[in-house]
């Protein structure tokens, strides 16, 4: 009876050491390769950091879809750039110079008998501002028209008044013949080309008035320089 216990005892050992060895052989194959806790373990750990990833794709998801809707802060900062280069423009061109804020006054040019005189425009608003093309003069009444331009007069850039310039038109009243049919008028209104730039009344340097002709009267454009008629014509 002895015998068989020790016996049981024995194959009992055995199979738990059998046992253990085939343990140890799935934890280990010799190769160094890890066991299945060990890569249970690590497939934890990438679960674990997979959250951050995944947080990190939709934020970029987020952003690229913001950017295609309503503006990322790269989009703003290009809208800016381009705003700003509009504004570089914008601060380049002067606004445009209204009758309220010049002086226009008349002089006659040479003599006798007369026949030009020169329009003076001077800044007045405190600000820079541009002159644009030329005076619509009217010597007469409406019906007459205004005073045509000659167009090589026209200046090749912009006429840009600072606070305190002047700009100057020199204007043919007549040819100054003895037979010539002239009109008399003693003050006569000037409108500035550029829509909405207002009206001036300009009275006649001389008390005695000037005399236009409707059939020869013309006007140059506005300049910086006063040409004392050298436009000639």
């Amino acid at each position: 009876m002895r015998t068989f216990r020790n016996r049981t005892t024995v194959l009992a050992a055995a199979t738990t050491a059998a046992l253990a060895l085939t343990l140890t052989a799935c934890g280990d194959n010799g190769t160094g390769t890890r066991s299945e806790g060990s890569a249970a373990s690590d497939s934890a750990t990438v679960a674990a950091e997979s959250p951050k990833a995944a947080d990190g794709a939709a934020d970029t998801s987020t952003t690229e879809s913001t950017g295609s809707g309503t503006g990322t802060t790269q989009a703003a900062g290009a809208a800016k750039s381009s705003g700003s280069t509009g504004g570089t423009s914008a601060e380049a061109s002067a606004p445009l110079c209204t009758a309220k804020g010049l002086q226009i006054t008349a002089e006659r040019q040479d003599g006798p008998p007369y026949t030009h005189l020169t329009l003076s425009a001077k800044n007045t608003s405190g600000a820079g501002c541009e002159m644009k093309e030329y005076p619509h003069i009217h010597f007469l009444d409406n019906a007459r028209g205004i005073v045509p331009p000659v167009a090589k007069s026209k200046p090749q850039a912009p006429v840009i008044l600072e606070p305190g310039q002047s700009a100057y038109v020199a204007v043919r009243m007549s040819e100054g013949g003895r037979k010539e049919s002239t009109e008399t008028v003693k003050e006569f209104t000037v409108t500035l080309k550029a829509n909405g730039g207002g009206m001036a009344v300009v009275k006649s340097p001389a008390p005695e008035g000037l005399s236009v002709n409707p059939q020869k009267w013309a006007t140059g454009y506005w300049t910086t320089e006063l040409r004392n008629g050298a436009d000639d014509f």
